[in-house]
């Protein structure tokens, strides 16, 4: 048994949901831009301050980031992203 379907199988196990594994996930480069702030701690209003576009915008940009990740918060979009690569380790310790 390889080590993803280990992984799978113990979650279905113990009753987690199945975690988007795949790697082909493609952020746009505006919901990379909306990510970098966020994970700066930025809030919405911040970030589309930051980028010049309305609150509406970054929060339309999220929810488009939550979904392609498959997660429905900051927290869970920013841990998804680096374990996935979009976002280098040294970026997401530099914001922190």
């Amino acid at each position: 048994m390889s080590g993803e379907q280990g992984k799978e199988s113990y979650m279905a196990a113990v009753g987690l949901p199945e975690i988007y594994t795949d790697r082909s996930v493609r952020l746009t480069k505006r919901e990379l831009e909306v990510l970098f702030l966020v994970i700066e701690g930025k809030s919405s209003k911040d970030v589309a301050d930051a980028l010049y576009v309305s609150k509406r915008t970054v929060d339309f940009h999220l929810a488009n980031i939550y979904d392609k990740l498959q997660v429905s918060n900051r927290v869970q979009a920013f841990r998804r992203a680096t374990r996935l690569g979009l976002i280098p380790l040294e970026v997401s310790l530099a914001g922190n």
